[in-house]
């Protein structure tokens, strides 16, 4: 009889453990969806919009409300289901094809049509990726301030060049050839991370600036 009932007693507090393990698990897993938020699901694209004027906009991609834009800011990604959508920004449309598991960025110049950027993703967890997406209509080099060094090689115009580096806080520049076409603001590179050099505008008026994802969501 004392068998039998020490077995019950042990097999009702395996039960009790068990049961607190799963419920554990469960608050664990619900803590985890509040503190990153949902998950995109597979097959997703990711958008996001780059504000090079110097005004608030706002955009959607179909349904999908990417948010107001403060002036040379970004928004971090959204994503929605691969397709064709009609992406508004500001008072301006166009139609846009998205792929599955392709990262994009939305640029609005303020005059002209937006442009929507193909953003290949970043998984190198140890060095961080310097990004040159040349907008402008010249070839572009990106060099250290004293113009010793390359970091990224000559750019064409309207397309991207890039470069793995160390995480190191730099002070780089735009160099036309070997003339200097303007300093850029220093940027801190993290490992892991990828910071996005979008190079606007046209002649000598070019708008450098760096885009990369919102402390708050990394």
């Amino acid at each position: 009889m004392t068998f039998t009932t020490n077995a019950r007693h042990l097999a009702k507090t395996f039960a009790l453990v068990a049961g607190m393990s799963v419920v554990s698990m469960s608050a664990f897993a619900g803590g985890d969806a509040a503190l990153y938020g949902p998950v995109a699901p597979k097959g997703s694209s990711f958008v996001r919009v780059y504000n090079a004027s110097n005004q608030e906009v706002s955009a959607t991609v179909g349904s999908t409300n990417l948010s107001d834009v403060a002036p040379l800011a970004s928004s971090d990604f959204s994503f929605m289901p691969g397709g064709d959508y009609s992406a508004k920004v500001g008072s301006q449309s166009l139609p846009v094809k998205l792929a599955a598991d392709h990262y994009y960025t939305l640029v609005n110049s303020g005059s002209g049509q937006p442009q929507l950027i193909e953003e290949p993703p970043f998984k190198n967890k140890q060095k961080s990726l310097v990004r040159v997406q040349n907008l402008s209509d010249k070839a572009l080099t990106l060099k250290t301030a004293d113009g010793k060094t390359k970091v990224v090689d000559t750019v064409a115009a309207k397309s991207r060049g890039e470069r793995e580096i160390n995480p190191v806080k730099v002070t780089l520049a735009l160099y036309d050839g070997d003339q200097k076409v303007g300093d850029v603001k220093p940027v801190a590179l993290e490992r892991g991370e990828a910071a996005v050099l979008y190079v606007t505008g046209s002649g000598s008026s070019l708008s450098p600036v760096w885009v990369k994802r919102p402390v708050s969501t990394r």
